[in-house]
């Protein structure tokens, strides 16, 4: 059976083309969607179908723009209620796509219309199954959306449909069956997934926690919902956005697309109240960037760091770029939702440069400058690494503030004396540091390197030691 992953890393995202005689189906495809009309061009194929297993939260989905380019018809599972056009499956109901058959499986759980999909070839012979977030390899969908959405819907009240779903819905099907996920390591939609992106259902069986046969509902509830943190802030505006209907790709590419003097940069930032985004590398940015711009580079999780600190999907945006990214930027941006670029910095930073504008800098130093000065200054030290991360190892007492909330931490960071911040690699520290230079502290020397350099060279670190009580 043709059946081709196309698996986005930064959004930990697996989109889905099978193709057979002539004929296409895409499963949850990315907003840009000209990638699965070439695809389909290349076979001499036509997209027939354009399947959903769910209101998706991390992105939003190409399904609108793909059918009005295609003429394909969009099929969500029983009880979506999309605000367009759409084919709201039957359980079992079953859709073909040339000699190939696709069996509609409502697995709810993760949202009330998760939909698993089965996959049955040529011969009859059951493939695979496109599960979206109600399997991923290693774990399952976290059931604590929904309610952002609907507040009846508790993640209690969800995981125990996700419990009774996966065990008389998943769980009975072959174990030779391929697990296709919608998502791998690195997503926001599930706690511990795996890096790898499928596995057969039988080996899932026998290593994944939530398909324990002996596990009990309780049980199950218990462990789904332990160590789950908060959602990023743009989730349920995505999933808002892939029920209601959202603006054409092209027509957002195409308002954003306004190169700006750095003379109408500056003018439209103090106009707008525009975030300045700089998505250049984070050496880069601390050499030089526009004074109160915020640091989220393109060549890391751009994303979804883009999707947790600043939250709101209408927030304005002014980019700036590296020379030939902007168009990648703005596409990645729009991936998530985020459609209101309202222009570029022509000729990018080196532009801004010339033109003789302002600048800050941030402090850098290496990890080896960092040890000498903790040993003989004793600055304070703050960890942006995520909880895990940092109970794992740390450095000996430093301080623990999330990158993720420091929205909300700004007053924990002192503003009268200096101090070090890290992360793991440098990326989040930096993105760090431009936060809270945009918010008036100033008073930051950032970790080149991050941990991993610091353990490097010798500095001393500790692991974290749970509490006793003594009786």
């Amino acid at each position: 059976m043709k059946v081709e992953q196309i698996y986005t890393g930064c959004l930990a995202h697996a989109a889905y083309y099978i193709e057979s005689n002539g004929e296409v189906a895409i499963i949850d495809p990315l907003r840009e969607v000209q990638p699965y009309i070439d695809r389909a061009k290349t076979d001499d194929a036509k997209i027939k179908y354009i399947f959903e297993t769910h209101f998706h939260a991390d992105f939003v989905s190409g399904h609108l723009d793909l059918q009005k380019k295609t003429g394909a018809k969009i099929v969500f599972g029983p009880t979506a209620k999309p605000s367009y056009d759409a084919i709201i499956a039957e359980d079992n109901q079953i859709f073909v796509v040339g000699d190939y058959k696709i069996k509609v499986i409502h697995t709810p759980g993760h949202t009330m219309e998760s939909t698993t999909y089965l996959l049955i070839d040529e011969n009859g012979k059951e493939h695979g199954i496109v599960t979206g977030d109600t399997l991923f390899i290693g774990d399952v969908g976290r059931p604590d959306l929904a309610q952002h959405i609907v507040s009846d819907l508790t993640e209690d009240k969800l995981a125990g449909y996700l419990f009774d779903s996966l065990r008389n819905k998943i769980m009975p099907l072959s174990d030779d069956l391929i697990v296709y996920p919608n998502h791998g390591a690195g997503s926001a939609c599930g706690k511990n997934m795996s890096s790898e992106t499928t596995d057969t259902l039988g080996n899932q069986k026998r290593t994944n926690y939530a398909l324990r046969a002996d596990m009990t509902k309780e049980e199950f509830i218990k462990e789904l919902l332990t160590g789950l943190t908060a959602p990023p802030g743009y989730f349920p505006q995505n999933v808002l956005m892939n029920i209601q209907g959202y603006e054409s790709l092209d027509d957002v590419m195409e308002k954003a697309q306004k190169p700006l003097s750095p003379l109408e940069f500056e003018t439209a930032a103090n106009e707008t109240g525009a975030v300045m985004l700089d998505v250049r590398d984070q050496d880069d940015f601390a050499k030089g960037h526009i004074p109160r711009s915020i640091f989220i580079g393109l060549d890391g999780e751009f994303a979804p760091w883009v999707g947790a600190l600043i939250a709101d999907v209408k927030q304005p945006i002014l980019l700036i770029s590296p020379k030939g990214r902007e168009e990648e930027a703005l596409t990645r941006l729009s991936r998530i939702g985020f459609d209101n670029t309202i222009g570029y910095l022509e000729g990018g930073f080196e532009a801004w440069k010339k033109n003789a504008m302002e600048y800050d800098t941030v402090t850098a130093i290496y990890a080896m400058e960092f040890k000498k000065a903790i040993e003989e200054k004793h600055v304070p030290v703050y960890d942006v690494r995520k909880e895990s991360e940092y109970l794992s190892e740390h450095i000996e007492n430093a301080n623990h503030m999330c990158l993720s909330t420091i929205n909300n931490d700004i007053a924990e960071y002192p503003t009268d004396k200096t101090f070090y911040i890290h992360c793991q690699g440098g990326y989040r520290s930096m993105i760090a540091s431009s936060i809270l230079k945009a918010r008036g502290i100033h008073n930051i020397i950032d970790v080149a390197g991050g941990f991993d350099a610091i353990k490097e060279v010798g500095t001393p670190v500790t692991d974290y030691v749970c509490p006793t009580t003594l009786i």
